[in-house]
Protein backbone atom coordinates (compact mmCIF):
# COMPACT_ATOMS: atom_id res chain seq x y z
CA UNK A 1 0.00 0.00 0.00
CA UNK A 2 1.59 3.39 -1.31
CA UNK A 3 2.21 5.58 1.78
CA UNK A 4 -0.04 9.07 1.72
CA UNK A 5 1.16 11.98 0.59
CA UNK A 6 2.10 14.21 2.91
CA UNK A 7 1.21 18.14 2.40
CA UNK A 8 3.26 20.47 -0.29
CA UNK A 9 4.90 22.96 1.80
CA UNK A 10 6.99 24.56 -0.54
CA UNK A 11 5.93 24.90 -4.22
CA UNK A 12 8.17 27.19 -7.20
CA UNK A 13 6.89 27.48 -10.46
CA UNK A 14 8.33 29.00 -13.67
CA UNK A 15 11.54 30.77 -11.83
CA UNK A 16 13.40 33.19 -13.78
CA UNK A 17 16.23 34.90 -12.90
CA UNK A 18 18.87 36.43 -15.55
CA UNK A 19 22.49 38.52 -15.02
CA UNK A 20 23.67 40.63 -17.91
CA UNK A 21 24.41 38.14 -20.52
CA UNK A 22 23.56 34.99 -18.73
CA UNK A 23 20.21 33.08 -18.16
CA UNK A 24 20.61 31.38 -14.42
CA UNK A 25 17.08 29.72 -14.24
CA UNK A 26 15.06 29.63 -17.08
CA UNK A 27 11.54 28.61 -16.01
CA UNK A 28 11.84 26.43 -13.46
CA UNK A 29 9.64 24.51 -10.94
CA UNK A 30 10.73 23.03 -7.50
CA UNK A 31 8.43 20.99 -5.26
CA UNK A 32 9.08 19.87 -1.72
CA UNK A 33 6.54 18.06 0.44
CA UNK A 34 6.33 18.35 4.24
CA UNK A 35 8.84 16.24 6.25
CA UNK A 36 10.66 15.88 3.07
CA UNK A 37 14.32 15.46 2.66
CA UNK A 38 14.66 16.72 -1.31
CA UNK A 39 18.22 16.40 -2.79
CA UNK A 40 18.97 19.47 -5.52
CA UNK A 41 21.74 18.15 -7.89
CA UNK A 42 23.46 19.56 -10.73
CA UNK A 43 27.16 20.47 -11.90
CA UNK A 44 28.51 23.98 -10.36
CA UNK A 45 26.54 26.26 -12.70
CA UNK A 46 23.26 24.32 -13.01
CA UNK A 47 21.57 27.27 -11.44
CA UNK A 48 20.92 25.15 -7.89
CA UNK A 49 22.76 28.22 -5.70
CA UNK A 50 20.95 30.96 -7.66
CA UNK A 51 17.76 29.00 -7.22
CA UNK A 52 17.55 28.71 -3.51
CA UNK A 53 19.33 32.25 -3.30
CA UNK A 54 15.85 33.73 -4.68
CA UNK A 55 13.97 30.95 -2.36
CA UNK A 56 16.14 32.76 0.53
CA UNK A 57 15.48 36.05 -0.15
CA UNK A 58 19.12 36.92 -1.55
CA UNK A 59 18.11 37.21 -4.99
CA UNK A 60 14.80 38.67 -6.60
CA UNK A 61 13.24 36.47 -9.49
CA UNK A 62 12.80 38.18 -12.64
CA UNK A 63 9.28 36.06 -12.89
CA UNK A 64 7.75 33.09 -11.85
CA UNK A 65 5.88 32.27 -8.26
CA UNK A 66 6.23 31.25 -5.12
CA UNK A 67 3.73 29.28 -2.67
CA UNK A 68 4.41 28.05 1.22
CA UNK A 69 1.85 26.09 2.50
CA UNK A 70 -0.52 26.67 -0.48
CA UNK A 71 -0.05 30.69 0.59
CA UNK A 72 1.13 33.20 -2.07
CA UNK A 73 4.67 34.77 -0.67
CA UNK A 74 5.99 37.30 -2.55
CA UNK A 75 9.93 36.96 -0.52
CA UNK A 76 11.38 40.53 0.00
CA UNK A 77 14.83 39.43 1.46
CA UNK A 78 16.58 37.48 3.28
CA UNK A 79 15.24 38.87 6.75
CA UNK A 80 11.66 38.23 5.56
CA UNK A 81 12.51 34.69 4.21
CA UNK A 82 14.16 34.26 7.93
CA UNK A 83 10.53 35.41 8.87
CA UNK A 84 8.87 32.86 6.71
CA UNK A 85 10.38 30.35 8.26
CA UNK A 86 13.32 29.39 5.69
CA UNK A 87 16.95 29.12 6.93
CA UNK A 88 19.74 28.52 4.89
CA UNK A 89 23.04 27.11 5.72
CA UNK A 90 26.01 27.85 2.60
CA UNK A 91 28.63 25.94 1.56
CA UNK A 92 30.87 29.49 2.49
CA UNK A 93 29.99 29.60 5.87
CA UNK A 94 28.08 32.58 7.31
CA UNK A 95 29.93 32.88 10.60
CA UNK A 96 31.89 35.84 12.49
CA UNK A 97 35.42 34.61 13.28
CA UNK A 98 36.35 36.45 15.99
CA UNK A 99 33.59 35.60 18.09
CA UNK A 100 32.94 32.57 20.08
CA UNK A 101 30.59 29.64 19.09
CA UNK A 102 27.97 30.71 21.46
CA UNK A 103 27.57 34.15 19.90
CA UNK A 104 27.66 33.06 16.75
CA UNK A 105 24.58 30.57 17.28
CA UNK A 106 22.78 33.38 19.03
CA UNK A 107 23.90 36.44 17.02
CA UNK A 108 21.08 38.47 16.38
CA UNK A 109 18.49 36.86 19.02
CA UNK A 110 20.87 36.82 22.05
CA UNK A 111 19.41 35.65 25.64
CA UNK A 112 19.38 38.35 27.90
CA UNK A 113 16.93 40.92 29.90
CA UNK A 114 16.69 44.93 29.64
CA UNK A 115 19.55 44.09 26.96
CA UNK A 116 22.26 42.77 28.72
CA UNK A 117 23.72 39.45 27.00
CA UNK A 118 23.41 36.22 29.35
CA UNK A 119 26.53 34.50 28.67
CA UNK A 120 26.77 31.64 30.72
CA UNK A 121 22.59 30.87 29.17
CA UNK A 122 24.06 31.55 25.62
CA UNK A 123 26.77 29.35 26.49
CA UNK A 124 24.52 26.04 27.91
CA UNK A 125 21.91 26.21 25.40
CA UNK A 126 25.13 26.25 22.49
CA UNK A 127 26.69 23.20 24.63
CA UNK A 128 23.42 21.53 24.24
CA UNK A 129 22.52 22.71 20.39
CA UNK A 130 25.97 20.90 19.51
CA UNK A 131 26.01 18.06 22.24
CA UNK A 132 22.47 17.35 19.81
CA UNK A 133 24.85 16.58 16.71
CA UNK A 134 27.35 14.88 18.94
CA UNK A 135 30.13 17.81 18.12
CA UNK A 136 32.32 18.20 21.45
CA UNK A 137 33.46 22.19 21.55
CA UNK A 138 33.78 24.61 23.44
CA UNK A 139 31.16 26.68 23.15
CA UNK A 140 33.32 29.79 24.06
CA UNK A 141 36.07 29.22 21.74
CA UNK A 142 36.51 31.83 18.36
CA UNK A 143 35.30 30.03 15.48
CA UNK A 144 38.44 30.99 14.01
CA UNK A 145 40.13 28.78 16.19
CA UNK A 146 37.91 25.91 15.16
CA UNK A 147 38.63 23.55 11.51
CA UNK A 148 36.16 23.85 9.18
CA UNK A 149 34.27 20.64 10.14
CA UNK A 150 33.53 22.42 13.74
CA UNK A 151 32.59 25.62 12.08
CA UNK A 152 30.33 23.81 9.76
CA UNK A 153 28.78 22.15 12.94
CA UNK A 154 28.35 25.65 14.27
CA UNK A 155 26.19 26.72 11.40
CA UNK A 156 23.97 23.71 11.54
CA UNK A 157 23.52 23.94 15.41
CA UNK A 158 22.57 28.00 14.20
CA UNK A 159 20.20 26.61 12.04
CA UNK A 160 18.80 24.07 14.30
CA UNK A 161 17.87 26.60 16.72
CA UNK A 162 15.45 28.66 14.99
CA UNK A 163 14.01 25.47 13.63
CA UNK A 164 12.21 27.02 10.27
CA UNK A 165 9.95 25.28 8.04
CA UNK A 166 12.10 25.49 5.56
CA UNK A 167 16.00 23.93 6.08
CA UNK A 168 18.60 24.47 3.00
CA UNK A 169 21.59 22.96 3.34
CA UNK A 170 24.29 23.44 0.61
CA UNK A 171 27.23 21.32 0.54
CA UNK A 172 26.55 20.76 4.87
CA UNK A 173 29.12 17.33 4.68
CA UNK A 174 31.98 18.62 2.94
CA UNK A 175 34.21 18.85 5.28
CA UNK A 176 32.99 15.99 7.32
CA UNK A 177 34.10 12.58 8.38
CA UNK A 178 32.35 9.58 8.29
CA UNK A 179 31.25 9.06 11.73
CA UNK A 180 30.49 13.14 11.73
CA UNK A 181 27.99 12.61 8.85
CA UNK A 182 26.40 10.36 10.70
CA UNK A 183 25.58 12.87 13.55
CA UNK A 184 24.54 15.03 10.79
CA UNK A 185 22.30 13.17 9.39
CA UNK A 186 20.55 11.90 12.69
CA UNK A 187 20.14 15.60 12.84
CA UNK A 188 18.42 16.06 9.85
CA UNK A 189 16.13 12.64 10.77
CA UNK A 190 15.15 14.33 13.77
CA UNK A 191 14.05 17.51 12.22
CA UNK A 192 12.13 15.59 9.30
CA UNK A 193 10.10 13.89 12.20
CA UNK A 194 9.28 17.33 13.75
CA UNK A 195 7.85 18.06 9.98
CA UNK A 196 10.26 20.19 8.56
CA UNK A 197 11.39 20.10 5.27
CA UNK A 198 15.03 20.02 3.90
CA UNK A 199 16.53 21.11 0.52
CA UNK A 200 19.67 19.09 0.63
CA UNK A 201 22.65 20.09 -2.03
CA UNK A 202 24.99 17.97 -2.66
CA UNK A 203 28.05 16.58 -4.72
CA UNK A 204 28.48 13.44 -2.90
CA UNK A 205 26.26 11.27 -4.73
CA UNK A 206 26.69 8.24 -2.39
CA UNK A 207 24.85 10.23 0.32
CA UNK A 208 22.05 10.22 -1.89
CA UNK A 209 20.21 6.80 -1.21
CA UNK A 210 21.02 7.85 2.93
CA UNK A 211 18.97 10.82 3.32
CA UNK A 212 17.42 11.81 0.39
CA UNK A 213 13.28 11.26 -0.41
CA UNK A 214 13.39 12.74 -3.99
CA UNK A 215 15.89 14.86 -6.23
CA UNK A 216 15.57 17.31 -8.33
CA UNK A 217 18.27 17.53 -11.20
CA UNK A 218 19.34 20.77 -12.65
CA UNK A 219 21.13 21.39 -16.00
CA UNK A 220 22.30 24.62 -17.69
CA UNK A 221 19.55 26.27 -15.71
CA UNK A 222 16.50 24.09 -16.22
CA UNK A 223 14.86 21.19 -14.29
CA UNK A 224 15.86 18.02 -16.18
CA UNK A 225 14.19 15.30 -14.09
CA UNK A 226 12.59 14.26 -10.69
CA UNK A 227 13.79 11.11 -9.63
CA UNK A 228 13.23 8.33 -6.44
CA UNK A 229 15.66 9.31 -4.01
CA UNK A 230 17.13 6.19 -3.05
CA UNK A 231 16.39 4.05 -5.76
CA UNK A 232 17.65 5.52 -9.00
CA UNK A 233 21.60 3.85 -9.42
CA UNK A 234 24.21 6.82 -9.32
CA UNK A 235 25.15 6.16 -13.12
CA UNK A 236 21.76 7.39 -13.76
CA UNK A 237 22.00 10.85 -11.54
CA UNK A 238 25.46 11.73 -13.43
CA UNK A 239 23.63 11.03 -16.68
CA UNK A 240 21.23 13.09 -15.86
CA UNK A 241 23.40 16.14 -14.46
CA UNK A 242 26.39 16.32 -17.11
CA UNK A 243 24.27 14.96 -20.06
CA UNK A 244 27.14 12.39 -20.85
CA UNK A 245 28.79 9.11 -19.27
CA UNK A 246 31.60 9.90 -17.31
CA UNK A 247 33.49 6.88 -17.22
CA UNK A 248 34.87 5.62 -13.79
CA UNK A 249 34.02 7.80 -11.14
CA UNK A 250 37.47 7.23 -9.78
CA UNK A 251 39.98 7.00 -12.51
CA UNK A 252 43.05 6.09 -10.97
CA UNK A 253 46.15 4.92 -13.79
CA UNK A 254 48.69 3.31 -11.19
CA UNK A 255 52.25 3.12 -12.71
CA UNK A 256 54.90 1.43 -10.65
CA UNK A 257 56.53 3.82 -8.21
CA UNK A 258 60.07 4.99 -8.96
CA UNK A 259 62.67 6.57 -6.26
CA UNK A 260 61.61 7.59 -3.08
CA UNK A 261 61.49 11.35 -2.93
CA UNK A 262 60.39 12.46 0.66
CA UNK A 263 61.19 10.44 3.90
CA UNK A 264 59.39 12.23 7.01
CA UNK A 265 60.93 10.70 10.22
CA UNK A 266 59.45 11.18 13.84
CA UNK A 267 58.25 13.90 12.89
CA UNK A 268 56.02 15.91 15.93
CA UNK A 269 54.70 19.73 16.87
CA UNK A 270 53.36 19.89 20.41
CA UNK A 271 49.32 19.05 20.05
CA UNK A 272 48.85 18.20 16.95
CA UNK A 273 51.58 15.69 15.40
CA UNK A 274 52.96 13.21 17.08
CA UNK A 275 55.82 11.05 15.81
CA UNK A 276 55.05 10.71 12.41
CA UNK A 277 56.99 8.81 9.75
CA UNK A 278 56.31 7.91 5.96
CA UNK A 279 57.80 7.89 2.74
CA UNK A 280 56.16 8.81 -0.63
CA UNK A 281 57.82 7.79 -3.97
CA UNK A 282 57.97 9.07 -7.26
CA UNK A 283 54.70 8.39 -8.95
CA UNK A 284 52.70 7.57 -6.11
CA UNK A 285 49.70 8.70 -4.42
CA UNK A 286 49.62 8.83 -0.53
CA UNK A 287 46.31 9.04 1.18
CA UNK A 288 45.94 10.41 4.42
CA UNK A 289 42.36 9.82 6.37
CA UNK A 290 41.45 9.79 9.42
CA UNK A 291 38.54 11.44 12.10
CA UNK A 292 38.01 15.21 12.54
CA UNK A 293 41.36 16.00 14.90
CA UNK A 294 43.85 13.42 13.53
CA UNK A 295 45.93 16.01 12.56
CA UNK A 296 45.89 15.53 9.31
CA UNK A 297 45.90 19.13 7.98
CA UNK A 298 48.44 19.86 11.19
CA UNK A 299 50.30 17.56 9.55
CA UNK A 300 50.55 18.94 6.10
CA UNK A 301 50.96 22.92 7.76
CA UNK A 302 54.23 21.64 9.47
CA UNK A 303 55.17 19.86 6.51
CA UNK A 304 55.39 23.05 4.40
CA UNK A 305 56.51 25.81 6.80
CA UNK A 306 52.94 27.09 8.11
CA UNK A 307 53.51 26.04 11.00
CA UNK A 308 56.93 24.85 12.80
CA UNK A 309 57.95 21.17 13.72
CA UNK A 310 59.38 20.42 17.53
CA UNK A 311 61.09 17.45 16.17
CA UNK A 312 62.21 14.82 13.29
CA UNK A 313 63.18 15.35 10.08
CA UNK A 314 62.27 15.51 6.81
CA UNK A 315 64.14 14.40 3.59
CA UNK A 316 63.87 15.53 -0.11
CA UNK A 317 65.49 13.09 -2.67
CA UNK A 318 67.52 12.10 -0.16
CA UNK A 319 68.90 15.48 1.41
CA UNK A 320 67.74 16.64 4.71
CA UNK A 321 65.82 20.19 4.73
CA UNK A 322 64.91 22.59 7.01
CA UNK A 323 61.18 24.00 6.24
CA UNK A 324 60.30 26.68 8.82
CA UNK A 325 58.38 29.14 6.38
CA UNK A 326 55.97 28.19 3.19
CA UNK A 327 59.09 29.98 1.18
CA UNK A 328 61.49 27.51 2.18
CA UNK A 329 58.88 24.30 0.94
CA UNK A 330 58.52 26.45 -2.27
CA UNK A 331 62.56 26.49 -3.01
CA UNK A 332 62.62 22.37 -1.99
CA UNK A 333 59.70 21.81 -4.70
CA UNK A 334 57.41 21.05 -2.10
CA UNK A 335 53.65 23.02 -2.40
CA UNK A 336 50.13 22.45 -0.80
CA UNK A 337 46.30 22.84 -2.08
CA UNK A 338 44.75 23.63 1.26
CA UNK A 339 41.56 22.52 2.30
CA UNK A 340 40.64 25.94 2.24
CA UNK A 341 40.67 27.19 -1.71
CA UNK A 342 38.29 30.60 -0.75
CA UNK A 343 40.84 32.25 2.24
CA UNK A 344 44.23 30.10 2.26
CA UNK A 345 44.53 28.90 -1.46
CA UNK A 346 43.17 32.18 -3.75
CA UNK A 347 43.28 35.65 -3.19
CA UNK A 348 39.86 36.54 -4.43
CA UNK A 349 40.36 40.01 -5.92
CA UNK A 350 43.28 39.09 -8.02
CA UNK A 351 42.88 37.82 -11.82
CA UNK A 352 43.38 34.27 -12.49
CA UNK A 353 46.78 34.91 -13.97
CA UNK A 354 47.95 36.53 -11.28
CA UNK A 355 47.03 33.80 -8.86
CA UNK A 356 48.43 31.31 -11.07
CA UNK A 357 51.73 33.68 -11.27
CA UNK A 358 51.67 34.29 -7.44
CA UNK A 359 54.36 31.31 -6.19
CA UNK A 360 56.43 32.00 -9.31
CA UNK A 361 57.06 35.57 -8.78
CA UNK A 362 60.63 35.58 -8.18
CA UNK A 363 60.96 33.72 -11.95
CA UNK A 364 58.94 36.12 -13.74
CA UNK A 365 60.48 38.96 -11.98
CA UNK A 366 64.58 39.17 -12.33
CA UNK A 367 64.64 42.76 -11.63
CA UNK A 368 62.04 42.82 -8.74
CA UNK A 369 59.46 43.63 -11.02
CA UNK A 370 56.87 41.22 -12.60
CA UNK A 371 56.90 41.13 -16.45
CA UNK A 372 53.11 40.94 -17.46
CA UNK A 373 53.90 39.30 -20.61
CA UNK A 374 55.47 36.39 -19.35
CA UNK A 375 53.40 36.21 -16.00
CA UNK A 376 50.48 36.43 -18.81
CA UNK A 377 52.34 33.50 -21.16
CA UNK A 378 52.35 31.41 -17.69
CA UNK A 379 48.72 31.58 -16.53
CA UNK A 380 47.76 31.32 -20.45
CA UNK A 381 49.75 28.14 -20.92
CA UNK A 382 48.10 26.29 -17.53
CA UNK A 383 44.48 27.70 -17.93
CA UNK A 384 44.88 25.72 -21.40
CA UNK A 385 46.09 22.72 -20.12
CA UNK A 386 43.51 22.26 -16.99
CA UNK A 387 40.67 23.13 -19.20
CA UNK A 388 39.71 26.12 -17.03
CA UNK A 389 36.57 28.06 -17.67
CA UNK A 390 36.66 31.87 -17.63
CA UNK A 391 36.00 34.28 -19.78
CA UNK A 392 39.57 35.57 -19.68
CA UNK A 393 42.96 35.63 -17.84
CA UNK A 394 41.41 39.12 -16.13
CA UNK A 395 38.81 37.69 -14.27
CA UNK A 396 38.60 37.61 -11.19
CA UNK A 397 39.07 34.21 -8.69
CA UNK A 398 36.14 35.15 -6.67
CA UNK A 399 34.00 34.61 -9.70
CA UNK A 400 34.65 30.99 -10.96
CA UNK A 401 32.81 27.81 -9.71
CA UNK A 402 34.05 26.42 -7.03
CA UNK A 403 35.84 23.24 -9.66
CA UNK A 404 37.44 26.34 -11.48
CA UNK A 405 38.81 27.55 -8.58
CA UNK A 406 40.01 24.45 -7.57
CA UNK A 407 42.29 23.98 -11.27
CA UNK A 408 43.43 27.50 -11.02
CA UNK A 409 45.06 26.56 -7.41
CA UNK A 410 46.78 23.05 -8.47
CA UNK A 411 47.39 25.47 -11.60
CA UNK A 412 50.20 27.34 -9.51
CA UNK A 413 51.77 24.64 -8.00
CA UNK A 414 51.79 22.73 -11.22
CA UNK A 415 53.35 26.46 -12.70
CA UNK A 416 56.23 26.59 -9.74
CA UNK A 417 56.47 22.79 -10.93
CA UNK A 418 56.88 21.53 -7.36
CA UNK A 419 57.68 17.72 -6.97
CA UNK A 420 55.73 16.85 -4.08
CA UNK A 421 52.12 18.25 -3.90
CA UNK A 422 50.29 17.93 -1.11
CA UNK A 423 46.41 18.04 -1.67
CA UNK A 424 44.22 18.80 1.22
CA UNK A 425 40.55 17.86 0.53
CA UNK A 426 41.00 18.30 -3.30
CA UNK A 427 37.56 17.66 -4.46
CA UNK A 428 35.56 19.43 -1.38
CA UNK A 429 32.60 21.01 -3.13
CA UNK A 430 32.93 20.69 -6.58
CA UNK A 431 30.68 18.70 -9.06
CA UNK A 432 31.29 15.03 -10.38
CA UNK A 433 32.99 16.13 -13.93
CA UNK A 434 35.07 18.83 -12.33
CA UNK A 435 36.04 15.91 -9.89
CA UNK A 436 37.18 13.65 -12.50
CA UNK A 437 39.05 16.44 -14.51
CA UNK A 438 40.79 17.47 -10.71
CA UNK A 439 41.52 13.33 -10.47
CA UNK A 440 42.84 13.41 -14.26
CA UNK A 441 45.31 15.74 -13.55
CA UNK A 442 46.67 14.06 -10.61
CA UNK A 443 47.09 10.98 -12.48
CA UNK A 444 48.90 13.38 -14.90
CA UNK A 445 51.46 14.76 -12.30
CA UNK A 446 52.33 11.05 -10.83
CA UNK A 447 52.96 9.61 -14.76
CA UNK A 448 55.49 12.58 -14.81
CA UNK A 449 57.27 11.20 -11.60
CA UNK A 450 55.58 13.97 -9.05
CA UNK A 451 54.18 12.43 -5.67
CA UNK A 452 51.25 13.70 -4.42
CA UNK A 453 50.35 13.45 -0.51
CA UNK A 454 46.34 13.58 -0.89
CA UNK A 455 44.08 14.15 2.65
CA UNK A 456 40.32 13.50 2.58
CA UNK A 457 37.49 12.49 4.61
CA UNK A 458 35.88 10.69 1.84
CA UNK A 459 36.66 6.81 2.02
CA UNK A 460 35.96 6.25 -1.80
CA UNK A 461 38.18 9.00 -2.68
CA UNK A 462 40.95 7.54 -0.80
CA UNK A 463 40.86 4.05 -1.31
CA UNK A 464 39.90 4.81 -5.40
CA UNK A 465 42.72 6.76 -5.96
CA UNK A 466 45.56 6.48 -3.36
CA UNK A 467 48.26 3.92 -3.62
CA UNK A 468 48.84 3.49 -0.05
CA UNK A 469 47.10 5.03 2.90
CA UNK A 470 48.04 6.44 6.49
CA UNK A 471 45.07 6.60 9.19
CA UNK A 472 46.26 9.04 11.71
CA UNK A 473 44.52 9.13 15.03
CA UNK A 474 45.63 11.59 17.68
CA UNK A 475 48.00 12.95 15.60
CA UNK A 476 50.09 9.85 15.23
CA UNK A 477 49.83 7.41 12.10
CA UNK A 478 47.82 4.51 13.49
CA UNK A 479 48.08 2.14 10.22
CA UNK A 480 49.63 2.30 6.35
CA UNK A 481 47.75 -0.22 4.29
CA UNK A 482 47.94 -0.99 0.29
CA UNK A 483 44.73 1.36 -1.15
CA UNK A 484 43.77 -2.05 -3.38
CA UNK A 485 44.12 -4.32 -0.42
CA UNK A 486 41.51 -2.53 2.22
CA UNK A 487 37.87 -1.77 2.65
CA UNK A 488 36.10 1.21 4.19
CA UNK A 489 35.06 -0.57 7.17
CA UNK A 490 38.79 -1.43 7.88
CA UNK A 491 40.20 2.04 7.46
CA UNK A 492 37.07 3.13 9.78
CA UNK A 493 38.01 0.72 12.25
CA UNK A 494 41.15 2.16 12.43
CA UNK A 495 40.54 5.74 12.38
CA UNK A 496 38.57 4.88 15.08
CA UNK A 497 41.11 2.95 17.49
CA UNK A 498 38.63 -0.47 16.92
CA UNK A 499 40.94 -2.47 14.51
CA UNK A 500 41.95 -5.97 16.14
Amino acid sequence: MAPEPRPLRLRMRAIRKSFPGVLALDDVDLEVEAGEVHVLLGENGAGKSTLMKVLSGSLRKDSGEIALDGLPVEIQGPRHAQELGIRIIYQELNLVPPLSAAANIFLGREPGRWGVLDRRAAEREAARLLGELGVDVDPARPVRELGIAHQQMVEVAKALREEGRILIMDEPTSALTASEIGQLFAAIERLRGRGASIVYISHRLEEIARIGDRATVMRDGRRVAIVPARSTPIGELVRLMVDREVGEHFPRRRTAPGEELLRVEHLSRRGPVHDVSFTLRRGEILGITGLLGAGRTELARTLVGAEVADAGTVRLKGRQVKVRRPSDALAHGLGLVPEDRKTQGLVLGLSVARNVALPNTRRLSPLGIVRAAAETALADRWVRDMRIKTPSLSQPARLLSGGNQQKVVLGKWLAADVDVLIVDEPTRGIDVGAKVEIYDLMNALTAEGKGILMISSELPEVLGMSDRVLVMRGGRVVAEIEAARTTQAEVLAHALGQAS
